[in-house]
């Protein structure tokens, strides 16, 4: 009797597990299959500014920063950072975080170094804009948040700092979403010429290294960051509202230096700080990316960015591309948003 009551009750748990398991199977198909029928809808029909504000922003220290941030969805879900890139900020992701938080992601949006109410704990520090520190701040951020692993995802500077955290700390990434690729570079690849018709494109680069440039930044960068919007996404029609809720993270009394300072660097024009030097080193060999990632690309994406087959053999893992049709440009979580969602859902699903 004995025998025949373990066996049964062995016969249930293993029941109840795969029930359980089913269960889940079918919670995560159900939210990619929700994510993927709302992609169906024509970007360009959905509005950029659906969503308009985040739940009242939150700080924390996390080594030389304190940093502002922006959560939704549950505490105990399955984390996902997203990092913006320049000009632009949190609000890249305003859609995205309302999208991923009601299929049960934690999500967590940080102002990097130089933007909205992120500050430097000591005014005695570098206003450095290496991507080494970037990536480096956000590992201490996880720390302060106690979050051991995270899916990443971000364009621009904030793709660039993903590649660099995924690259180098592969232990704290799940799995990556990165728009335009494969973005880690060195101060030695900044200083080859390149044909110019790219040279043109970088055109702001060459403004910053110069004075003019500088001051010219500090006293229009509004204006600066609302034509690099238009030149990036030259078929995006955001509003004034849409813009002036950005643009206010660039008015942060680090932002100018630490822009000028990221541009500066890439070209060899500037110093790091020898905190760094070790990650720089390992960055210039350019390594691998282990973990499943999904890059991305607008169709109208005016900004520089390289072809996906340029960068396709730099990730090992499980890898695959997609190209958002629709006249979608740069600043794709914005304009794309329910697309980039399903790629996060889908990429974290692999790992």
């Amino acid at each position: 009797m004995p025998e025949k009551i373990n066996q049964e009750r062995r016969r249930f748990v293993g029941n109840a597990a795969i029930t359980l398991a089913c269960a889940q199977f079918a919670l995560s198909m159900s939210a990619e299959a929700q994510l993927a029928e709302q992609n169906t809808m024509d970007t360009q029909t959905f509005k950029a500014g659906t969503n308009t504000s985040f739940a009242p922003l939150k700080q924390i220290e996390a080594e030389l920063l304190n940093i502002g941030y922006a959560e939704a969805g549950p505490a105990d879900g399955e984390p996902v950072i997203l990092l913006h890139g320049w000009p632009y900020d949190i609000y890249s992701f305003v859609d995205v975080a309302p999208l991923l938080a009601s299929i049960g992601y934690r999500v967590i949006v940080p102002y990097l170094r130089g933007y909205g109410t992120t500050r430097f704990l000591s005014d005695a520090m570098l206003r450095n804009g290496q991507p080494s520190a970037m990536a480096s701040d956000m590992i201490a951020l996880m720390d302060a948040l106690s979050i051991e692993k995270a899916v990443l995802a971000g364009f621009d500077w904030g793709a660039r700092t993903a590649n660099i955290m995924a690259a180098l700390w592969p232990q704290r990434c799940k799995a990556m979403v990165s728009v335009s690729g494969y973005l880690i570079g060195n101060q030695e690849a900044g200083r080859m010429p390149l044909p110019p018709t790219a040279e043109l494109q970088w055109w702001y680069q060459f403004y910053f290294a110069t004075e003019r440039g500088r001051a010219g930044y500090e006293k229009y960068h509004r204006d600066f960051a609302k034509l690099i919007w238009q030149l990036g996404s030259p078929k995006w029609l955001f509003d004034d509202a849409t813009f002036d809720r950005s643009a206010q993270a660039l008015d942060n009394p680090d932002h100018v230096a630490i822009v000028i300072h990221n541009y500066r660097w890439r070209l060899g024009l500037a110093d790091g700080e020898p905190r760094y030097e070790q990650l720089e080193k390992r960055l210039a060999q350019s390594p691998m990316i282990s973990v499943p990632t999904i890059t991305m690309e607008g169709d109208a994406n005016g900004a520089p960015h390289p072809e996906p087959a340029a960068y396709a053999k730099m990730f090992s893992g499980r890898y695959s591309h997609r190209t958002i049709n629709g006249g979608v440009g740069h600043n794709l979580p914005q304009e794309a948003p329910r697309a980039f969602a399903q790629a996060v859902v889908e990429v974290s699903r692999q790992s």
